[in-house]
């Protein structure tokens, strides 16, 4: 039997749980999951692995109308997993009635790869009327489409998706090493945990207003007294815009801080399965969110 292998890859609008597909299709957390809009900024690769294929899903930011040119960039990934989908999952939910950016829309229905629509939260809806609604008027916008109500939380009909997907994949070599999960490095991750916290702990705009950088990984480090242990020491920066919002994320005393590190370092361990000693700060970059130059830097050159 010939190898198959191709990118599955996420698109859909803000917050209709596109992030808790992505990880429950891979088994692993691969993306940020909160309840407020445009957490996830990146394109993240989570990589699925058999005997005779590979699935390389991508995770993608909510479309949108750029108000920024971190908004540009983050649109830029949404436009690279247009143009190398081998299949497409345009995920919308049971309140949403059209993709809210309608020229990626249109993108969409003209591309010619098999596609899916998948409704999802159907956990929520109130009776399945409203499910079949959606379901038509979907098949209306996207003839073609394979429509399918699902709920990514509670994993209803994703194996028909996972299945699905796996009969439609191009026969093709892998694309990654098969024992490679992600294409993306640790410090990615542990700054997309830290991120997490960030969005978790603080209100209104302050977490759209951050970036996260690991300036140091160290794994193996020896731990003070006598004992053989060791501890992975990680030094990590909090950029914001304003130095109003660098007293926002510090709180009263280092207290806020000190809230997000806590619960931060509680998911690094088990993420990496080691002991963690995380160090955070928190630096000023004035107006980062609209300058290539650190928006570059900062891993938005994608």
């Amino acid at each position: 039997m010939a190898h198959k292998a191709g990118f599955v890859n996420i698109v859909g609008s803000p917050n209709v749980g596109k992030s808790t597909l992505m990880n429950g299709l891979v088994g692993a957390k691969m993306s940020i999951i909160t309840s407020k809009h445009q957490t996830t900024r990146h394109r993240i690769r989570g990589i699925v692995n058999g005997n005779d294929f590979q699935i390389v899903y991508s995770d993608t930011p909510g479309v949108l109308e750029p108000v920024y040119k971190l908004h540009e960039k983050m649109m830029n990934f949404v436009s690279e997993s247009l143009r190398d989908a081998d299949i497409i999952l345009l995920v919308t939910d049971i309140f949403e009635d059209s993709m809210n950016h309608k020229a990626t829309l249109a993108k969409i229905q003209d591309m010619k790869v098999p596609k899916f629509v998948l409704i999802n939260k159907i956990d929520l809806a109130k009776d399945m009327t409203i499910v079949e609604e959606k379901v038509q008027l979907w098949s209306e916008l996207m003839p073609g489409a394979q429509i399918l109500p699902i709920s990514a939380l509670e994993k209803v009909n994703t194996d028909f998706v996972i299945n699905k997907i796996r009969e439609l994949l191009p026969a093709s070599p892998p694309f990654f090493p098969k024992d490679e999960l992600t294409d993306k490095p640790m410090r990615f991750f542990i700054s997309e945990i830290i991120r997490e916290k960030i969005f978790t702990t603080y209100n209104k705009e302050v977490p759209y207003s951050c970036e996260v950088v690991v300036e140091e990984y160290k794994e193996d480090q020896p731990t003070q007294g006598k004992s053989n242990k060791t501890i992975t020491k990680i030094r990590a920066l909090i950029i914001v815009n304003r130095e109003t919002q660098k007293g926002i994320i510090i709180g009263h005393q280092g207290s806020k801080l000190t809230s997000v590190g806590t619960e931060a370092r509680k998911d690094i361990e088990a993420f990496i399965g080691k002991k963690v000693f995380l160090d955070l700060y928190v630096k000023v970059d004035k107006d980062w969110k609209e300058k290539d130059n650190r928006l570059n830097q900062y891993g938005y050159d994608g």
